[in-house]
């Protein structure tokens, strides 16, 4: 099955000059899913994860169904405000302005194999971000997955970790 062909391009969204590519088109199909999970699960082995990591909120969409897939754990790291109970910050810098990602704390014992997952890699910032944040609590990252790069933008040079996309896209 051709992943790439199956995603859907919606021009101008979220904003003029963007060219959005939607995994929607992936989800509806069960064949089509199941087919993304498997080539990600092959990719992930590889680095032999204890927790996968996964981004607000697409990443969320590949990293559960993938750790189930791989027989283990599924952290989520998310906006600010948006876990209850203690957390842990980390600040960052956007070309526009600054966000913030959290991670509960306690869910990861220090030195525990994280891989880093998301549907999407542009410029890197927010998983560049992750990466910090994981290391604020310990974490060994292992790597970082994707599903799509748009390339020609530098985001898996600024991760700091080795890194991988299925799909290549121009930006």
């Amino acid at each position: 099955m051709d992943l790439a062909e199956r995603i859907r391009r919606i021009p101008d969204f979220p904003k003029p000059g963007i060219l959005f590519y939607d995994i929607s088109t992936l989800l509806i199909d069960p064949a089509l899913w199941r087919e993304t999970i498997d080539r990600l699960a092959e990719a992930a082995a590889g680095w032999r994860p204890e927790y996968l990591a996964a981004i607000e909120s697409r990443g969320f969409l590949l990293a559960a169904p993938l750790a189930l897939r791989l027989g283990i754990g599924f952290v989520m790291v998310r906006k600010l405000g948006k876990l209850p109970g203690t957390v842990v910050s980390h600040s960052y810098d956007l070309e526009y302005g600054s966000d913030t990602l959290q991670l509960a704390d306690g869910l990861l014992e220090p030195g525990r194999r994280v891989l880093v997952v998301d549907d999407l890699i542009a410029t890197g910032g927010t998983a560049r971000a992750t990466v910090e944040l994981l290391g604020k609590v310990g974490a060994e990252v292992a790597g970082a997955l994707f599903l799509i790069e748009l390339e020609g933008l530098g985001g898996r040079d600024r991760l700091g970790v080795p890194s991988r996309a299925l799909l290549r896209f121009p930006a």
